[in-house]
């Protein structure tokens, strides 16, 4: 398994952002930012990077906030593309070009990936799961049905559909309103998987394999 590393990286406007990396042993295809889920940089998301950057994508994480449901009420989109920006800067200076960059979220990473393709024309994103399709999660990030149908990158959206925290209809809103989109969209739902897609680990491989397929449609 690739390693993952931690470091810090200085942003234009003097600030830095903390961003965990794992990457590819041979060939790079391109890069990828992974936006982590509500609890931050887990286990969970460093074997999520290690196993892209063995499928050959340098792949990275930028710490959006540390732990903790106050921190997530606190989300923002200036905030979110800030990250973003800071991040996609770092993969460009490791020479990937602009048409090999991409971006992946988990759970509320899911929600900000779909914002993040909103607002910037990037060559392919996916969101696994997450909140906020018709109630937002934050007082600044809108719902995401609202913003859906202005995607200007390709985006892919994978949903299970077991467990309280997911609600089929809102999905089914959520794929008409990315159907608007001026660009290439997709969802799909799996009726026995929850929102970590924990519950069926067949969907979570076939899950996993889609994420790939779309990163290697649209990114080349």
């Amino acid at each position: 398994m690739t390693q993952t590393h931690t470091d810090s990286y200085q942003r234009d406007d003097g600030r830095a952002v903390r961003l965990t990396y794992a990457e590819p042993e041979g060939v790079v295809r391109g890069g990828l930012v992974v936006l982590h889920e509500a609890e931050g940089v887990t286990d969970g998301v460093r074997l999520l990077t290690s196993s892209l950057a063995g499928e050959g994508w340098l792949a990275v994480a930028p710490h959006l906030y540390e732990a903790g449901p106050a921190d997530v009420d606190a989300l923002t989109c200036d905030g979110v593309l800030a990250a973003t920006d800071a991040t996609l800067a770092w993969l460009m200076d490791r020479g990937i070009s602009a048409d090999l960059l991409g971006v992946v979220g988990f759970d509320i990473g899911g929600t900000a990936a779909l914002v993040v393709a909103t607002r910037r024309e990037l060559g392919a994103a996916v969101s696994v799961g997450g909140p906020g399709i018709s109630k937002p999660v934050s007082s600044d990030i809108p719902p995401l049905v609202d913003v859906a149908g202005t995607l200007v990158s390709p985006w892919l959206g994978i949903y299970g559909d077991t467990g309280e925290e997911v609600d089929v209809a809102e999905v089914e809103l959520l794929r008409e309103a990315a159907s608007a989109a001026s660009v290439a969209t997709n969802v799909v739902r799996y009726p026995g998987a929850n929102h970590r897609f924990d519950a069926d680990p067949e969907a979570a491989a076939e899950a996993w394999e889609r994420t790939l397929a779309w990163f290697d449609a649209h990114l080349r």
